[in-house]
């Protein structure tokens, strides 16, 4: 058989949060809470569905590859020259178009070393070298990874919220490692969970754009505005880096239905303010319950908690399975003892609480 490029072999799948329809065709359970994947429990606005349904006499259709409508709707929402931005098959598609465009055999990339998975891999298939800096306290440590840059270095990968520690870096660290970065190197600030966050000290990254041409911030349809199954993320950048990047674009990548459906989601911040709430008094909800129970959580600021369950992570993740709760192990985030949770419905929270606490309570010495 033929053998795949040298950059890619040895390299781990991709491993999702465990679907919903697998556990009930394994388990055939009734009731099941999916709180893996950091999905929206809120669904998304009802303003989607009639966009979807003015597109269903169109499907024959490619199509606009330049997404004009969304761009515009993006670009008046955040306040952008819309030649600032990129669309891509959720943000995923434009972290791989970025190491596509920036990384080469020789070259090399630092991020942090529990951070998002895909940066490293999306290096590593074009055959460049992940550098991968300790977080320090579950944050990234700047510091460490300014340290890192070399003359080889052509992208730093930034998650603010991290996944899957959920801790955030503030507004003067960040600019202060921007201002030190060299120029040769291109900042990648992922801000998926940005809409959840609430801390007052989180920075605002887009405003950074207007005097440091090496930046790109990632965004995401998939998590606060609930349309994670059609696959729609953008990034906001100099308009010759945008440039760059649509060379490798693929053409036509965010399908019609998706443009119509974040083109009015955008338009619906009642909704995310919602959404938003609701998940600030979930966080409070499982947090203070961790707290009664002894148990180290790290201070998230997106739509999940990491967790330190004091037991080996998949033995946990396992008897919450059984009992129709889908969480993520944190044994393949490299957290062997860790889970990370979703934060869902206040029904949703409670019931995975109470199951935790009944696996500590058959746990105990």
């Amino acid at each position: 058989m033929i053998k795949s490029k040298k950059s890619i072999q040895g390299l781990a799948v991709y491993q999702p949060g465990k679907p919903l329809e697998e556990v009930r065709r394994e388990l055939g359970l009734e009731r099941i809470i999916k709180l893996a994947s950091n999905e929206n429990p809120f669904g998304s606005s009802k303003a989607v569905w009639k966009a979807i349904e003015q597109g269903k006499d169109s499907l024959q259709l490619y199509p606009e590859g330049h997404a004009p409508i969304l761009r515009e709707k993006v670009a008046e929402h955040l306040e952008v020259d819309p030649r600032r931005l990129i669309f891509g098959n959720g943000s995923d598609e434009i972290v791989q178009m970025i190491a596509c465009t920036y990384l080469e055999r020789d070259t090399e990339a630092v991020m942090a070393d529990l951070t998002f998975p895909r940066y490293k891999t999306v290096t590593k298939i074009e055959g460049a070298t992940p550098v991968r800096v300790p977080l320090k306290g579950g944050t990234h440590d700047l510091e460490g990874m300014l340290a890192a840059i070399t003359e080889k270095t052509r992208v730093v990968w930034i998650c603010n919220p991290n996944n899957p520690t959920g801790t955030i870096v503030g507004r003067t660290e960040l600019e202060s490692f921007l201002d030190q970065v060299p120029d040769h190197v291109l900042t990648v600030i992922d801000e998926a969970y940005a809409e959840y966050v609430t801390d007052s000290s989180y920075p605002d990254s887009l405003s950074l754009l207007d005097y440091n041409p090496n930046i790109i911030v990632l965004r995401t349809f998939s998590k606060i505005y609930g349309l994670a199954a059609l696959r729609v993320g953008f990034g906001v950048a100099h308009p010759e880096v945008v440039t760059e990047l649509n060379r490798v674009r693929d053409p036509f990548n965010v399908n019609r239905l998706a443009q119509l459906a974040a083109s009015s989601a955008m338009e619906d911040q009642t909704f995310v303010f919602y959404c938003r709430n609701q998940n600030e008094s979930g966080r409070k909800q499982i947090t203070g319950r961790l707290d009664q129970l002894g148990l180290f959580h790290y201070p998230s600021h997106g739509n999940f908690i990491l967790f330190d369950t004091g037991f080996p992570a998949n033995d946990v993740f396992q008897f919450l399975l059984h009992r129709g709760v889908i969480t993520r192990s944190g044994e393949g985030l490299g957290f062997p003892t860790f889970l990370r949770v979703t934060i869902g419905s206040k029904e949703e929270n409670e019931i995975f609480l109470k199951e935790l606490e009944a696996f500590l309570e058959e746990h105990k010495c």
